[in-house]
C-alpha cells in the first residue's frame, strides 16, 4: 500500500485566487468604532479632569494619549513628515482645516491645546470633550477679544503651545481657503513663541490614494450632521492622514500680520495640493 503524502509538504495547487478573508460587516465596523470611541472618553474624562485640578503637565501630556485613542478607534493612521516640532519656545502651530478628524489627528501627534470658535463650547458632549482638552475659545466680536488675547497670552506664558485655523471655517477638502489675518493676533503676543505652519491632508480611503470625488467624504463643512458624517467615515478601513510640519517662522521677523498670513497660507497651501497629488512635497510621488 503507498504511504500517504506528507500533509505538511505536500504541493498545493494554486489557481492564482487566494481565498477571501472574513470580513466584518460595514454596519458592525461603525458600531464598533463608535462603542469604542464612546468607552475610550468615558476612562480619559474623569482622569482628565482630577488632572485639570492638579499641578504639573500631566493635563497637557494625557489629551496627546487621548487623541492618539481615538485615531486608533477609527482605523486613521497619522503620517508625519517634514521639519521638527519646535520645543525650545511655546508654537503656534498654523493649520489648513477641513474636518473634525483634524482634531485627532493633529492632537495626537502635536503637544498643544486648541483654539476654536465660540460656538464649540455649547455643543452638547463635543463642549465637554472640548473644555477637558483645555481649548481656547474665541468669538468674533470685539467685546471679547481683549479678555481672550489675555487668555492666549496667559497660556503661552505658562508655556502651552496652541493650535489655530484662521481659515475661519471648515473647507471642502479640495483646497486650502485664504487664511483670515485677524486670526493671527496671537502672532502680536509679547510672550516669547514662534509660529509653525502645519498642512493636514487625508490621502487614504480603503488603502487606496484618495480621489477628488471622495474628499467629501472627509470633509465636514456646511450644516453636515455630525453623527452620520461619523457614521459614514466609520464603516471604512485603510484611512491615512498626512501631517506635514513646516519650518518655524519667528512672529516677530518684521512681517505685517497681513502679509504673515498671506505668507503662511501660500506655504500651506502649496504642500496640502502636492500631498493631495500623492506627492510626498519635494521628493516626487510618495
Amino acid at each position: 500500500m503507498p504511504k500517504a503524502a506528507d500533509p505538511i509538504s505536500r504541493p498545493v495547487p494554486l489557481d492564482g485566487v487566494w481565498p477571501a478573508l472574513p470580513r466584518i460587516p460595514a454596519s458592525m465596523l461603525v458600531v464598533w468604532r463608535i462603542s469604542a470611541f464612546a468607552v475610550w472618553t468615558l476612562l480619559c474624562a474623569p482622569i482628565q479632569a482630577v488632572l485639570l485640578a492638579l499641578p504639573g503637565r500631566g493635563k497637557a501630556r494625557l489629551p496627546v494619549i487621548y487623541w492618539a485613542g481615538c485615531c486608533w478607534c477609527l482605523g486613521l493612521r497619522v503620517r508625519v513628515i517634514g521639519a521638527p516640532i519646535a520645543r525650545h519656545l511655546p508654537t503656534v502651530f498654523v493649520s489648513n482645516h477641513s474636518s473634525w478628524m483634524d482634531i485627532p489627528a493633529l492632537g495626537a501627534r502635536l503637544p498643544a491645546c486648541f483654539i476654536a470658535k465660540g460656538e464649540v463650547s455649547r455643543w452638547p458632549i463635543v463642549s465637554t470633550i472640548a473644555r477637558l482638552g483645555r481649548t481656547v475659545f474665541v468669538s468674533r466680536r470685539a467685546a471679547g477679544a481683549a479678555r481672550e488675547n489675555d487668555e492666549i497670552r496667559r497660556r503661552l506664558a505658562d508655556g502651552d503651545s496652541l493650535v489655530l485655523f484662521p481659515e475661519g471655517t471648515t473647507s471642502d477638502g479640495a483646497r486650502v481657503m485664504p487664511f483670515r489675518s485677524a486670526f493671527l493676533a496671537v502672532a502680536e503676543s509679547a510672550q516669547p513663541h514662534v509660529l509653525q505652519p502645519v498642512s493636514i491632508v487625508y490621502d487614504e480611503l480603503d488603502y487606496l490614494p484618495v480621489r477628488r470625488a471622495d474628499r467629501a467624504l472627509f470633509a465636514w463643512f456646511g450644516d453636515m450632521e455630525l453623527a452620520s458624517h461619523l457614521s459614514g467615515i466609520a464603516r471604512h478601513r485603510g484611512l491615512r492622514v498626512t501631517i506635514e510640519l513646516h519650518p518655524p517662522i519667528d512672529p516677530a521677523g518684521g512681517l505685517t500680520r497681513k502679509r504673515l498670513a498671506q505668507t503662511i497660507w501660500h506655504q500651506v497651501a502649496a504642500s496640502a495640493a502636492e500631498i493631495r497629488r500623492n506627492r510626498q512635497p519635494g521628493k516626487g510621488p510618495a
